[in-house]
């Protein structure tokens, strides 16, 4: 019997898929697909597969073509699956001529000729989503470079309300934020905070989808306002922090609230920075700790404990008239947990999830999560996991973005409107409290 392997992501399947299948079948007795996960394909630099992986497998068994459909999930993995499943044909479509050639070690390799006129990348990008960006702060020219790693999304242009400002090359510059908005689909909006509410109350007034720099917001009314004038008028509103919709901060909450560790009972996160050498720079380019990093343990905690705490406490540094470091406490029924955030000052920018049974441990900078630990007292039960983050980690939400827009998802799992809303309630308090304790 004649053994043969085929790979693919098999996305938005189309004709060219079948007819690869119909072909892969015809060279022997025995045809095994192999189907690759969503984690291998964003380590493959594929982030806007459209189809689940479970969808993908279906649409390849509906072929009838396989015999045994399996998931490919890391580099290096056709070599063992040849030689496990002791095959003798490895193919695939011809636009790989000479990539796979090493394989011809371990069984013949065979490329077929791609049916033309037809890929998923091609129906993916039909309808690219036309993005228009506001504002110009400093992470834009990073949104920009991640935004090329994205497929179905097309960048129109920036508007931004400074003449002197240096506009990145080769992307065009609005004059009128209106003329830009007109000829956009959705718009990423990166303003001051004291400037965000009225711009994107305008951008979703006009019919446009928003993402946002994180915070969304410190006024509650005003977030709730922003968010109800979306889903009225059917559009997605998002916020961007970017470790909401990293693969392995999300698989930490999984394991997490799994109980492998037992149950949470404290957690404990820390983003420092020392932002500049003088502190008029800092203010500058922050505006203060709580405003500037807060969303980051924020996340941490609602995600681990919910969002319904019992008690919250502020901690602060002042300086020049601005928290340069600052400490939040929360009480929940049964855990407690804390944030420390700093413009001028540094620390361990760790994240500890202690649990009845164990912790997890997330070493710095935990925002950019790769790698984690579950720790226990026998040291023989640790558990390691890693996980690639892709350049900036900007991608991860654009990409999430886009797929709500094309699937007419309102709210997004990674980062709800609840949990956004959690967090703006925490800051508007911070803004408001008479209670911060100063030191």
């Amino acid at each position: 019997m004649t053994k043969v392997i085929t790979y693919g992501t098999f996305d938005l399947f189309h004709e060219g898929h079948y007819k690869l299948l119909e072909r892969a079948k015809a060279l022997g007795d025995y045809l095994i697909v192999g189907v690759t996960s969503d984690y291998f394909d964003k380590c493959r630099g594929k982030f806007n597969v459209h189809d689940s992986l479970m969808t993908r497998v279906k649409n390849v068994e509906k072929t009838g073509f396989a015999d045994e459909i399996i998931v490919e999930e890391y580099f290096g993995q056709k070599i063992d699956d040849i030689k496990s499943y002791d095959v003798d044909i490895f193919t695939v479509g011809s636009d790989w001529i000479g990539f796979f050639d090493y394989l011809g070690e371990y069984c013949k390799v065979v490329y077929l000729e791609r049916t033309k006129g037809i890929s998923s990348t091609e129906i993916r990008n039909a309808n690219n989503v036309k993005l228009g960006i506001i504002g110009n702060e400093d992470i834009v020219k990073r949104f920009v470079q991640e935004l090329a790693c994205v497929s179905s999304c097309e960048l129109i242009g920036i508007y931004c309300n400074d003449e002197d400002k240096t506009i990145l090359p080769n992307v065009t510059r609005f004059n009128y934020m209106d003329k830009l908005i007109e000829n956009c689909d959705a718009v990423y909006v990166n303003l001051p905070l004291s400037e965000r509410y009225a711009v994107i109350k305008n951008v979703l007034l006009s019919g446009k989808h928003v993402l946002t720099e994180f915070p969304f917001g410190d006024d509650l009314d005003k977030a709730k306002e922003l968010i109800e004038l979306a889903d009225s008028k059917n559009l997605v509103i998002m916020e961007g922090l970017k470790t909401a919709y990293c693969p392995a901060f999300n698989k930490l909450i999984s394991i997490a609230k799994s109980g492998l560790v037992g149950n949470i009972i404290n957690v404990e996160a820390k983003f420092t920075q020392i932002l500049a050498d003088d502190l008029d720079t800092q203010i500058k380019i922050a505006g203060g700790s709580v405003v500037s990093l807060g969303a980051y343990p924020l996340l941490a905690i609602f995600k681990l404990l919910g969002n319904d705490y019992t008690e919250v406490k502020f901690y602060s540094r002042i300086e020049n008239g601005v928290d340069t470091y600052s400490k939040i406490d929360f009480s929940f029924d049964g855990a407690i947990a804390s944030g420390i955030v700093a413009i001028n000052a540094k620390s361990e920018g760790d994240l500890v999830v202690t649990g009845t049974k164990g912790y997890i441990y997330v070493p710095a900078p935990w925002w950019k999560t790769e790698y984690f630990e579950l720790r226990y007292e026998d040291i023989n039960k640790n558990s390691k996991y890693f996980y690639k983050f892709e350049g900036e980690g900007l991608r991860y939400g654009i990409v999430e973005f886009i797929k709500c827009i094309k699937d007419g998802k309102k709210n997004n799992m990674f980062l709800s409107k609840e949990d956004i809303l959690s967090e703006v309630a925490v800051l508007e308090r911070y803004k408001n409290s008479t209670d911060v304790k100063y030191f």
